[in-house]
């Protein structure tokens, strides 16, 4: 292989990567968000980021009323009084942290790779999360079940 080839592979493909859509799209970014939808997000900005919800569901409980969308690979957004985003929330195993935390990660791969997450057991469910559960705050919540994330939930607290 000359020089001169390898040089214009590699710039072919660090241009690949450039028009390829940005990971952060497919990241859990703690205390932000899941995929695209952020907290504080409005309905358009959830839409232009994940498209179309594949399911939709509306009611009241006891914040008030709520809009929720569902989305393929097991994404869920909540807009708790129907403006903007206080829960998204995944089963699916394709949204990782950077640091490849997500769905079917071990308790240990939580604890050595999420900063400042604090893992316990709350009303019979094992959980580790960043922050605390009092109201207002934003928490990263990451439920464990058989000793795996089963469900990642990026929220502020309500109650």
């Amino acid at each position: 292989m000359t020089r001169g080839y390898g040089l214009a592979a590699g710039l072919g493909a660090l241009l690949a990567t450039l028009g390829a859509p940005a990971a952060a799209e497919a990241l859990v970014q703690v205390d932000r968000g899941i995929a695209g939808a952020r907290l504080g997000n409005s309905r358009a900005e959830v839409r232009a980021a994940l498209g179309a919800p594949a399911s939709t569901r509306s009611g009241t409980n006891d914040f008030g009323p709520f809009l929720q969308w569902r989305f393929r690979g097991g994404i869920t957004v909540i807009f708790q009084g129907r403006r903007e985003v206080t829960t998204v929330s995944t089963t699916g195993r394709g949204d990782r942290t950077a640091r490849g935390v997500g769905v079917g990660s071990t308790e240990a791969a939580v604890r050595s790779r999420v900063r400042g997450v604090r893992c316990e057991t709350i009303a019979g469910s094992r959980s580790c999360h960043t922050g605390r559960f009092r109201v207002g705050e934003i928490v990263t919540d990451f439920q464990l079940h058989a000793g795996k994330v089963s469900r990642v939930a990026v929220g502020r607290v309500l109650d």
